[in-house]
């Protein structure tokens, strides 16, 4: 039986418990898909992501990510997560501030910016496309949203890697009051073949982030995500579509998770070429070994 080296993180988050936990194991050679997907499995955790080394030298390293269900091509906080695990265990260095991570996806540079503790990584996420534009009272929407009070652009489904109907609430208080209709949302997934409902607010005045948002996971598990790298790259791009993005010269913050006792942060950045930059920080809180059976 092989040690492997395992840490367990918070991702988007300046303090560890405020954000989306990860597991990630280094070393993890000689693990077939299906001592991965049992891993996964066991740590209960909304992804684990394996650490391969590059095969290309244009690359860092190599990444297979997992939820308890099943192989992930692509998710913001695993991918955010292992960078900070490759820099704190020195198995890469970013060159001139850029890794490039290999995995399903394809090849995704990530911006690494400052050292230690206050280091902040962002990964440029696949391109996103506008699916649909609906108004809303879209049949398909309808008991979704029910009762919410909604903003000024349109829900649409977004095609991103996975998909998400992001719908803009009227403003930040109606959108952390929400209650969500479970079984409507789970519906509208199974229906559109969509992660859920994406719902996103600009912020009161004076808050220290640009937006807040809520995830509404309704496909397989039904729950609420507390900090969504890839749901915010989508929500990006849309926003960008329609020359709406909030901060400053395409960049501003997000506040997520504060409904189900989270405090997440993340950094969004569309660049000149119209490419979504995802990130934030990420706080290490388990360091150890995995011991894997028969691995």
């Amino acid at each position: 039986m092989t040690s492997r080296r395992f840490l367990q993180l918070d991702v988007f988050s300046t303090s560890a418990g405020g954000g989306n936990p990860l597991a990630v194991v280094l070393d993890a050679e000689g693990l077939d898909d299906a001592a991965m997907q049992a891993i996964a499995r066991w740590t209960r955790l909304p992804e684990t992501t394996f650490v391969f080394p590059a095969t290309d030298e244009a690359t860092s390293y190599r990444i297979r990510m997992f939820s308890p269900q099943k192989e992930v091509p692509f998710a913001g906080h695993p991918s955010v997560g292992t960078a900070h695990a490759v820099l704190e265990l020195d198995l890469a260095q970013a060159r001139e501030g850029v890794l490039v991570q290999d995995g399903i996806a394809g090849q995704l540079p990530l911006q690494v910016h400052g050292d230690g503790a206050g280091r902040s990584i962002a990964i440029r996420t696949p391109r996103a496309a506008v699916g649909e534009v609906v108004a809303s009272d879209d049949p398909r929407l309808s008991e979704a949203l029910r009762g919410w009070r909604l903003g000024t652009l349109p829900p649409a489904l977004m095609e991103g890697g996975r998909r998400w109907w992001v719908v803009e609430v009227a403003d930040e208080a109606t959108l952390r009051a929400l209650s969500p209709d479970w079984d409507a949302i789970a519906a509208l997934a199974e229906q559109t073949q969509a992660m859920g409902v994406f719902a996103y607010a600009r912020a009161d005045a004076g808050a220290e982030w640009d937006l807040a948002v809520r995830a509404f996971v309704g496909l397989g598990r039904r729950f609420e995500d507390a900090a969504s790298g890839a749901a915010n790259a989508v929500l990006a791009a849309w926003l960008d579509h329609r020359g709406a993005l909030p901060g400053a010269g395409g960049r501003y913050r997000v506040s997520q998770g504060r409904e189900i006792g989270a405090d997440a942060q993340l950094e969004l950045f569309v660049d000149a070429d119209g490419d979504v930059w995802s990130g934030g920080q990420v706080q290490t809180v388990i360091r150890g070994t995995l011991d894997w059976p028969g691995a």
